[in-house]
């Protein structure tokens, strides 16, 4: 009898995971414990047999919101205020599981039970400043001279500064910093406050201290597993093994394992699941070398680049080839192509995703955009700017304008068609670092990660390839460039 049962489970558990053949894709926003929370939920539904695709440091709230609505990740690790506050706009201090699912279910999302800690918004600063002004709570605050820089999503959502200065009445105007880089500035003087996360393990290592929230402002924020409803039965229910595993201590050394001891992710979690008794040891976790690591990235970022700018030759080219003659034409081209170049990043990045889901197809979408104006302009000018006597010339000897463009226009525009789709390469070299925000990969994810840790040596791993990239960008083009054009037209000289 309880080997039918045994069976039938088995039976039932492999049907659910062939019905769900893609990967389990797990989010994270782009700060410390977040990263953290990701793996946990990663390894501890891989030591289940699920397969798993990590998308981390996807940025803020809406880009994960987003793409979890989109389905291009399945779950993601939130919070209970920022639910109540944010997404769903409630306004709640306080707001129930039951509460949460309810205005979550026509996005046919739901939370589950609470990871067990309350990661509030704080306002810190230095431990040895708040004692010499005998500051202890926020309502001490206003009137004080004060260099304050907060995150960026703190200095823009609804419960954050905002809300917050209208609350206490504070009269100090702050700037937007990286939040893993707002400790860093206050351990070296250059602002006196910012806002944390009660669970940061950098608080202590930089000798910080919290103001009490004497006025209630900040809600509850209970770690919740934030799911699509579509998860097989087997995904949430190993998901829900990690109610109330944690709590606000045990969260807090956790995050200070990497910001301070500098472990990595995937350590700090197998570490935790092992110790909570949720996965065996005799689970292997196989690391990639750096080097693998870099390689891959590098490749990433060379493929995102490539067809980006491919893509925006055979845009670029053939339109300014057709609208150069036309003056009206080339400048509505320009400038079309010029409004993109003043989109920013981020926000052209986030406006992809409810289009386009996350990955490579929006990087590539974005960085093909930026990559038009200077190719369009560099064409378009090139071809405007040809002696008019030499297209005299070639009409004269009876070259149609086909010929014309092929024999004479083209050639002696090759030069500055080059620069443009140098230039373009260059630029989506450094722009698809930002690709990271949207799960696509690349150099910019070892860059995203290392300033939500303020870790140096991570930052390094990405921008200095993105720099070797560009150098040997800028060096193959000029070998292209002598190659292709004969060397009176690089030199300005007739041949003799």
């Amino acid at each position: 009898m309880h080997a039918v049962v045994a069976t039938s489970t088995l039976l039932t558990l492999s049907l659910s995971m062939a019905a769900r053949a893609e990967p389990i894709v797990i989010g994270s926003k782009n700060f410390n414990e977040s990263y953290v929370l990701a793996e946990i939920m990663a390894q501890l539904l891989e030591s289940k047999g699920f397969e798993v695709d990590r998308r981390t440091g996807l940025g803020g709230t809406t880009i994960c919101y987003e793409a979890l609505k989109s389905g291009e990740i399945d779950v993601y690790a939130e919070y209970t205020g920022t639910l109540s506050q944010v997404i769903l706009k409630t306004g709640a201090l306080a707001p129930t599981l039951e509460e949460l699912n309810a205005g979550l279910a026509p996005d046919d999302l739901s939370v589950l039970p609470s990871l067990g800690f309350n990661n509030t918004y704080a306002i810190t600063l230095k431990a040895t400043l708040a004692e010499s002004l005998g500051l202890t709570k926020v309502s001490q605050l206003p009137g004080q001279d004060f260099e304050v820089a907060v995150s960026h999503e703190f200095l823009n959502r609804e419960d954050g500064w905002p809300g917050l200065a209208a609350k206490y009445g504070l009269d100090q105007q702050p700037t937007g910093i990286e939040h893993g880089l707002a400790y860093q500035a206050i351990n070296e003087g250059k602002i006196d406050i910012t806002d944390a996360y009660s669970t940061d393990g950098d608080l202590e290592r930089y000798g910080l201290t919290t103001l009490a929230d004497d006025k209630g402002y900040f809600p509850q924020y209970f770690a919740v597993p934030f799911i699509r409803n579509d998860l097989p039965p087997e995904v949430i229910a190993a998901l829900r093994q990690l109610a109330g595993a944690f709590d606000d201590a045990s969260m807090r050394a956790l995050n200070a394992r990497v910001v301070v001891d500098g472990d990595d992710f995937v350590t700090v979690a197998r570490g935790f699941l092992v110790n909570s008794g949720l996965v065996s040891e005799q689970v292997t976790i196989h690391m990639p070398e750096t080097w693998q690591l870099i390689l891959t990235d590098t490749t990433n970022h060379l493929v995102l680049t490539g067809i980006a700018v491919f893509v925006g030759c055979a845009i670029g080219i053939p339109l300014g080839v057709i609208v150069f003659p036309n003056p009206g034409a080339s400048r509505a081209v320009l400038y079309v192509a010029g409004l993109m170049q003043t989109i920013p990043s981020l926000a052209l990045l986030a406006l992809m995703i409810p289009l386009f889901g996350l990955g490579t197809v929006p990087a590539i979408i974005a960085l093909t955009l930026y990559s038009l104006l200077p190719i369009l302009r560099n064409t378009i000018t090139a071809l405007i700017t040809i002696d008019p006597e030499l297209k005299r010339v070639s009409l004269a000897i009876g070259l149609n304008p086909a010929q014309q463009l092929r024999h004479v226009l083209l050639p002696m525009a090759l030069p500055n068609i080059l620069s443009g789709i140098k230039t373009a390469t260059v630029i989506a070299i450094g722009t698809a670092t930002l690709a990271a925000f949207v799960g696509a990969g690349g150099l910019g994810e070892p860059i995203v990660t290392g300033l939500s840790l303020n870790d140096m040596s991570l930052i390094l791993r990405g921008a200095i390839p993105a720099a070797l990239l560009a150098i040997v960008a800028e060096f193959l083009f000029d070998r292209l460039e002598k190659s292709l054009v004969p060397a009176h037209m690089l030199s300005g000289k007739l041949p003799e």
